[in-house]
């Protein structure tokens, strides 16, 4: 690390600091300010724990690099390079009682760190980004029994200085020879970076970037030259210069402070200044409630976009016992069970939607069957659940689609099985599932179409209601029943148009049967959240939630969710009100392939008022 290119970025704090100015700090390398009005200061041998005026309450003898704070409900936790080990550090400060106490290190990085610095996510766990000069970079969960690695990144080399704006979720970086670039600091969104500002033809800075530092909603930057500082607002997914300040002796580090008013610039070896900022911060984001997933199935045997969708098979006895089937879209079907274990692997090829029914009627007989789509050949595949919870394939019935997608089945009231499945171009068609002796056909009974994209779906056999998505429009309601007769419309109708409470894409859909009242939920994959509603008119909406990072259990969040399935059956302790399953697109904590991760609906009816609907 170069400390004169360095950034200290000090605690994202609910109040604000007190400082006026920081004291004189003879050798200091790097400062960080204290919620309480005190500093930590970084020398070449030493960190030194201060008061306001600069008199020092505790110190601890460690060559170290880098450095970095947060602090709240009363903790502080700093992280330093330790020279010696080339690992990060992790120190508790308590200003109070003049401490500053060692924590277990990381494990060394594979590479040399260049630059760190913390981030708060909206759970409130705390994450450490350790860069590189050569664009390897690691992020850290340093929450739970010990910190572990949740995922690693490409970054640009020769970055040299980092920070973090929590409440926007951005991770800004000094390349300090061309710019500052914005990724977002959340490890289940995809890594896209945008430029912030860029070195003279590309952009308004002057060489490069001397130091930087996140400021609620933005970012203040120093040019390479130390001369001017830049201000840039975030402004949806782009960024506007809001001000800048020349200065007549140079700068060559900033300290900063959120919220707003609370920046430092360095002049010469050892005088901090404040700086005075016309800036505002903008409203917090409105958070979504956060569930947590109890189990994570092992993870598909294919890397990239592979996993698809899940299906939850009751055991009929033996609750406990119970399946979960789900797609593996480049290699076949997958069973696990309840702990999240892979039990079988059908290699029956590009299966990519997969939806079941149990106890289904055909005349004398009760089958229990799942029907996936199958890219390949274009067909739905037919599979037989024997009551153990083995899964065979029964059969397959071409479609003559052209891209077959999603499906979905319903079960008439007087018997037998239907499916409904679509084409990305929108076609969907209605077939009757017949037994014949012990062969399966599929009987064509109807089409309709979307206007775009359609994939998820899920009918209610209780009313005869289908549900659809249009994954750029909306989530759709319908009869299912192939006469168009029931309580639900004959014509499609829009009941929840993509925008304010859903974002696109409409993905995975399934029902929540209660013993009042039925629920939908809805996968938003756009912001990686889960929608639900009143499976009745009017379609109440009833709220949103995410599924976050359990770091007891080692488990990452849900993000990008394609698929998912829920049911009410009770499924043993900790499961008591059913269980929802969610396809988890970015698998993290360490990085891998994707899976599935289970969630108990009792948390879910928590985080959304639900209490009691049983």
């Amino acid at each position: 690390m170069r400390s004169n290119l360095a950034l200290i970025l000090a605690a994202l704090l609910p109040g604000g600091f007190a400082h006026a100015a920081a004291p004189d700090f003879p050798d200091a390398v790097r400062i960080a300010a204290l919620p309480d009005g005190g500093w930590l200061v970084q020398t070449k041998q030493a960190l030194r724990l201060t008061d306001a005026a600069g008199r020092e309450r505790a110190a601890l003898t460690l060559r170290s690099d880098g450095l970095d704070l947060r602090s709240a409900d009363g903790e502080t936790l700093a992280v330093v390079m330790d020279s010696a080990s080339q690992a990060a550090q992790p120190l508790r400060i308590d200003l109070a009682a003049g401490r500053i106490e060692r924590l277990p290190a990381l494990p060394p990085s594979r590479f040399k760190v260049e630059a760190l610095c913390l981030y708060r996510d909206p759970q409130r766990l705390r994450h450490l980004f350790l860069l590189g000069e050569d664009g390897q970079a690691e992020q850290w969960l340093l929450d739970g029994p010990a910190p572990r690695q949740l995922r690693t990144l490409s970054l640009p080399p020769g970055v040299e200085a980092c920070s973090v704006d929590d409440a926007q979720g951005q991770l800004y970086l000094a390349e300090m020879d061309f710019g500052v670039w914005a990724y977002p600091a959340d490890a289940e969104r995809k890594v896209l970076r945008q430029p912030v500002t860029l070195r003279r033809p590309w952009g308004r800075l002057d060489g490069g970037v001397a130091a930087l530092a996140a400021l609620p909603g933005g970012v203040a930057v120093l040019d390479k030259a130390g001369r001017e500082l830049q201000l840039w607002r975030q402004d949806g997914t782009s960024w506007r210069l809001q001000g800048r300040q020349a200065y007549a002796a140079a700068r060559s580090q900033l300290a900063a402070g959120q919220p707003a008013g609370a920046l430092w610039s360095r002049v010469g070896e050892t005088r901090w200044q404040p700086q005075p900022l016309a800036w505002r911060a903008p409203a917090r984001p409105a958070e979504l409630p956060i569930v947590l997933p109890r189990v994570q199935t092992d993870p598909v045997a294919r890397l990239g976009d592979a996993a698809d969708d899940p299906a939850i098979w009751v055991h009929p006895t033996a609750p406990q016992s119970s399946r979960v089937l789900a797609t593996n879209k480049k290699q076949g079907l997958l069973v696990y069970d309840l702990d999240g274990r892979e039990r079988q692997l059908l290699p029956v090829g590009r299966v990519n939607n997969v939806d079941l029914r149990q106890q289904v009627r055909f005349g004398a007989r009760t089958l229990d069957l799942a029907v996936a789509t199958q890219r390949d050949d274009l067909s739905l595949v037919v599979f037989g659940i024997d009551a153990d919870g083995t899964v065979s394939e029964r059969a397959r019935i071409a479609t003559g689609l052209k891209d077959i997608y999603g499906v979905c089945l319903y079960r008439p009231a007087e018997g037998g099985l239907e499916a409904f499945v679509n084409d990305k171009d929108g076609v969907f068609q209605h077939y009757r599932i017949e037994l014949a002796g012990d062969e399966l056909k599929g009987r064509l009974l109807r089409r309709f179409a979307t206007r775009t994209q359609p994939e998820g779906c899920v009918a209610d056999d209780r009313s005869g209601t289908l549900f659809f998505g249009e994954e750029d429009r909306g989530v759709w309601v319908a009869s299912a029943r192939a006469d168009g007769g029931g309580p639900a419309p004959a014509t499609p109708r829009l009941i929840l148009p993509v925008g304010e409470k859903i974002t696109a894409d409409v993905e995975g859909m399934a029902l929540y049967h209660g013993a009042k009242r039925s629920y939908l939920v809805v996968s938003s994959q756009g912001n990686d959240s889960y929608v639900v509603l009143d499976a009745a008119p009017p379609y109440r909406y009833r709220g949103a939630f995410r599924v976050g990072i359990d770091a007891a259990r080692g488990i990452d969040a849900g993000s990008e969710t394609d698929g998912l399935d829920v049911t009410s059956a009770p499924l043993g302790a900790g499961w008591e009100q059913g269980m929802l399953v969610v396809q988890d697109g970015h698998k993290r904590l360490p990085d891998g392939a994707q899976n599935f991760k289970y969630v108990p609906w009792a948390e879910i009816s928590r985080a959304l008022g639900l209490e009691g609907e049983r």
